[in-house]
């Protein structure tokens, strides 16, 4: 069985649309939901990719969280797939966006989408760090294993269709020039 999972990404000063990935679901089941497991998965998602790139861990951070949580749930009642306009929170932030059918993902193939990114990653500055040529094609890992991010925080909203999870990310990645 197929399920369609939605990647947008963005690049900082850039405002391409949505791109369309298929992914083969590879649970079978509705998956688990909660605030304590997506945390959980989130965090070792993160953290582990953080490690294998040689970057310290990311920390949570409560009000990344609750950011996230306000935009997941946006982009749930409006049905909408789009980043959300800069400046995002109190301070600076970056933000990575899935979604893909309501309870057929659970949160670790969530974040593993993103992470599974790294096979076209190359050590280049931003925007040239893709092996195909797009950085679309990384933007969401480079996020996750950016040097200068120390703290994080994802949510996720549902409507009737989709699961939405938005992370959101201080100080913000993928900035033009820099190496991740």
């Amino acid at each position: 069985m197929r399920v369609l999972a939605l990647a947008l990404m963005l690049l900082t000063g850039c405002s391409n649309g949505p791109v369309r990935v298929t992914e083969e679901r590879v649970f079978a089941g509705n998956a688990p939901r909660g605030d304590a497991s997506l945390r959980k998965a989130m965090i070792q998602g993160h953290n582990d990719a953080r490690a294998r790139a040689g970057v310290a861990p990311l920390a949570w951070n409560a009000t990344l969280a609750a950011d996230a949580q306000r935009y997941a749930q946006e982009l749930a009642r409006s049905g909408r797939f789009e980043h959300s306009r800069e400046p995002r929170g109190a301070t600076a932030q970056g933000e990575n966006l899935w979604t893909g059918t309501r309870g057929a993902y659970r949160y670790e193939e969530m974040v593993g989408h993103w992470v599974d990114e790294e096979r076209y990653y190359r050590r280049a500055p931003t925007p040239d760090f893709s092996t195909t040529g797009k950085w679309q094609d990384v933007a969401h890992y480079t996020q996750i294993i950016w040097g200068g991010t120390t703290a994080f925080g994802c949510a996720m909203a549902s409507n009737d269709r989709d699961d939405y999870l938005v992370c959101r990310y201080a100080p913000p990645g993928n900035v033009v020039g820099r190496l991740p």
